[in-house]
């Protein structure tokens, strides 16, 4: 058994909000030590977040090779090598996980490579990699251990041929055919870069609508465009059971009233994610957290027990990356005196579809079952010359204003950039900008975020590009 010396603050996690939570408290000058099960940056860098965007970077690819048509380009046929591309995620990842190991050695925050869990207040036990039993302690200790995967609930979901998120981002070669079972941002993206790749796709929903939580009508469009694009929709549906048959799945499936079976190469479980809290014996010190494993805290993100903290996934809320960082920063600002929050009302949401699908504020819905009063503006990405000239201009920019346009409620990007875009609407509804301080500002041409400027100018009816109302 191995004592060590006392720190300010033990973090538990090194992904995105643990590793920032630990900066950020080594900035503010106290001693700092992260405790991480696997590696360096979470679910979020190794097997999330960037993975999945560096196959989307490949998928985007796919789909320039495919239209080169539209810009003179004549190719006379390319070849997708999936050990080549997950050489360059893997290069990527390391590239990632080794700057964050770097800021971390930077910052003076010690790291410890193991699994802790609770061995008494403000203590830890920790069994280590090298497998030695070590006692941490700490005047504060935060929880950051993420989410993972939730379980499929169908017969036969531990079977072989059924694999969740981290699986479809090993895959070394393209299934023919992928049954996705959960149609938010998981599976929605995913969806798409596998049908890029050249995989029939086909998605069940439980829900009517795909990205439930996102802006129904926005949503449906891109919905629509995926459907152009070759992959299938059963919404209200489910998954029953699952049979291996002559190494592949097959899927039997309850949509509108009847059953049917869908044979697959693999089944995709996209259903969701739950918190992280296995192992970590919250028992011992009586942490309240719920049947789902969700942690109770306040607003300084102190659990039940005085001087533990959690952040994240593992408490109700957004399950975002950059959630749980604004948390991880405020949680060590408060601890420290300081009086900043996380403003729930304006987190950026980001599908990494194709076309790109953001959106900040409220939603219709939203709006609607909270009754509250509200104007909508809609602008088109095939009115913007930039987006014509990247021959990828379908969608649109649905903008959620007060009657009084003194307020911006929402903004719902689907089309090119979107996930960039949303920034710029961002910095607007923090600085509380009215509609027509918004509109006032000049965008450069030609550029995307002159869509956006349309949506908002049409409110004043000042919008150029987009066709003025027909009179009633």
């Amino acid at each position: 058994m191995s004592e060590n010396n006392k720190q300010d603050l033990i973090v538990i996690g090194a992904g995105p909000g643990g590793y920032v939570a630990a900066i950020r408290a080594a900035q503010i000058g106290m001693t700092v030590r992260i405790i991480e099960k696997e590696t360096i940056g979470g679910t979020c860098l190794n097997v999330g977040c960037i993975p999945t965007k560096a196959l989307y970077a490949n998928a985007g690819t796919v789909n320039t090779f495919r239209n080169s048509a539209y810009h003179g380009i004549i190719s006379s046929g390319f070849e997708l090598d999936m050990k080549a591309v997950l050489r360059n995620k893997k290069k990527i990842v390391k590239q990632f996980t080794l700057g964050v190991k770097s800021l971390l050695k930077a910052n003076k925050v010690k790291t410890v490579i193991g699994t802790a869990k609770f061995f008494g207040l403000s203590e830890l036990e920790v069994e280590t990699a090298e497998g030695r039993i070590e006692r941490h302690t700490a005047d504060h200790i935060i929880i950051a251990t993420g989410s993972k995967s939730a379980a499929l609930p169908a017969n036969g979901a531990d079977l072989d041929v059924v694999i969740n998120s981290t699986g479809a981002l090993e895959l070394e070669t393209v299934p023919e055919h992928m049954l996705v079972v959960g149609a938010g941002v998981i599976g929605i993206e995913l969806a798409g870069i596998y049908r890029s790749f050249g995989s029939k796709v086909t998605v069940i929903e439980f829900m009517p609508n795909i990205l439930p939580n996102m802006d129904h009508e926005v949503a449906s469009k891109l919905q629509k465009e995926m459907e152009k694009a070759g992959i299938r929709f059963f919404l209200d549906s489910k998954v029953v059971s699952i049979e291996k048959k002559d190494g592949r799945a097959a899927a039997k499936i309850e949509s509108g009233g009847q059953t049917f079976e869908e044979t697959c190469d693999v089944v995709l479980n996209a259903t969701g994610r739950l918190p992280n809290i296995d192992g970590l014996n919250l028992e011992a010190l009586g942490i309240q957290h719920d049947r789902q494993g969700f942690i109770a805290v306040d607003e300084n993100y102190e659990t039940s027990v005085k001087g533990v903290y959690a952040i994240g996934d593992v408490i109700p809320g957004f399950m975002l990356a950059h959630v749980a960082s604004a948390e991880g920063i405020v949680a060590v600002e408060r601890i420290n005196g300081q009086d900043s929050e996380v403003d729930m009302n304006l987190i950026p949401q980001s599908v990494f579809s194709f076309p790109e699908f953001s959106s900040i504020g409220k939603t219709e819905e939203e709006l609607i079952a909270q009754n509250i009063d509200y104007i909508a503006s809609r602008s088109y990405f095939r009115g913007n010359g930039k987006a014509l000239t990247m021959h990828d201009a379908e969608g649109i920019i649905k903008v959620l204003a007060s009657p009084d346009l003194q307020t911006i409620l929402g903004v719902h990007i689907l089309g090119p950039h979107a996930n960039d875009l949303i920034a710029e609407s961002a910095a607007a509804m923090y600085s509380m900008l009215t509609i027509e301080e918004y509109a006032s500002i000049m965008r450069g041409h030609p550029t995307l975020s002159e869509a956006l400027a349309e949506a908002v100018e049409n409110f004043l009816g000042t919008a150029i590009h987009v066709p003025p109302q027909r009179k009633k």
